[in-house]
């Protein structure tokens, strides 16, 4: 590594920094000031509350990264070029793809370190949290999940047992519910194959109530599509081996897994965000020369960092959707911003 090299990589890395531990500072801030409240009101620890935000820390990291290596490069040649730093080194014959490299290598670093952060510390630190805020804060002490992923439900004089949950659809499958009266026997036992919540209620299908079958039945029963998508296992909580496993198994028992097919697509294109944002970054810089363009330029990366989370979204929801298949929904973000990024790299030599 040149001596040019290592100072561009220092002063990146010093700017990373710096950028990331703002955001976090004021991500956290604003989490503190909307929950505190509620652990006060439940009688949770100030410790334990403490511990709530700490763990949440993994998960800010590595949604912020991609916005502040952006940031941090925008700063970096923008205060070269206010410096006329950047002229003098065209001068000496170093082109902007040399300049580049030390952008490149930081940005292909942190997406390494953002694979491995996703893959062992975020799972971990996102299930502790939520289980701290559901079962600390929100007292869902009723609602609980076995390992195989099936949901147990206990309600108001009843308990009910979910196979699957899908969260877009708002679909249960293979459900049974037992009823019982106040001495705890039991009553009624309801057994259907799938289950669709429309205005208010739970439409059941290929029912058997008390042995005596139904093709349908609406119910009003003790828990909502809300309630589930709080209690079962998110993408985010899981690695994507687990991911993986999850979806061949889902889809051996005949479920859909496509929205699970999708985060796990999503998972292995996310981390490429931090080169992706690292290469426009340089493009954005070495494209304005004025004195004055770094706030611009800055301007310019908050905007680029917005409608890529926008667009990112919006490509994962057709996925989410069956309107584009899960890999192209997944990648299809990454694809047009590194065109995005080459065009402005090659435009500015």
């Amino acid at each position: 590594m040149t001596i040019l090299h290592r100072y561009l990589t220092k002063q990146i890395l010093k700017y990373f920094a710096v950028v990331l531990i703002m955001v976090i500072a004021i991500y956290l801030s604003v989490d503190f000031f909307e929950k505190i409240d509620n652990f006060s009101e439940k009688g949770v620890s100030k410790t334990r509350a403490l511990f709530f935000f700490f763990l949440n820390i993994p998960f800010i990291v590595g949604q912020i990264t991609p916005a502040a290596i952006i940031l941090a490069v925008i700063i970096v040649f923008g205060l070269m070029n206010k410096n006329n730093e950047l002229i003098a080194l065209k001068s000496c014959g170093i082109s902007s793809m040399n300049l580049l490299k030390s952008p490149f290598f930081i940005g292909i670093a942190l997406t390494l370190i953002l694979f491995f952060l996703n893959e062992t510390i975020i799972p971990i630190s996102t299930s502790k949290a939520d289980a701290i805020w559901l079962g600390e804060v929100e007292k869902r002490e009723s609602y609980f999940k076995s390992k195989e992923k099936n949901i147990w439900i206990k309600g108001n004089r009843s308990i009910s047992h979910i196979t699957y949950f899908n969260p877009d659809k708002k679909t249960i499958f293979g459900i049974t519910i037992n009823f019982f009266d106040d001495n705890f026997r039991l009553i009624r036992r309801m057994d259907a194959s799938r289950g669709e919540y429309k205005e208010g209620y739970w439409f059941l299908y290929d029912v058997l109530d008390n042995k005596t079958p139904h093709d349908s039945i609406k119910e009003k029963l003790d828990f909502l599509p809300e309630d589930l998508h709080q209690v079962v296992k998110k993408s985010q909580e899981m690695t994507i081996m687990e991911l993986s496993m999850y979806i061949k198994k889902i889809e051996k028992e005949g479920y859909d897994a496509v929205i699970y097919k999708v985060d796990f697509y999503a998972k292995t294109a996310f981390p490429f965000i931090c080169l992706i944002m690292s290469v426009i970054g340089s493009g954005i810089s070495f494209k304005l020369k004025t004195k004055d363009a770094l706030p611009i330029s800055i301007a310019y990366g908050i905007a680029i960092t917005f409608s890529y989370w926008i667009f990112y979204s919006f490509c994962l929801s057709l996925g989410y959707g069956e309107m584009l298949p899960p890999y192209i929904a997944a990648w299809i973000t990454n694809i047009i911003f590194i065109c995005f990024g080459a065009i402005f790299i090659l435009n500015s030599e």
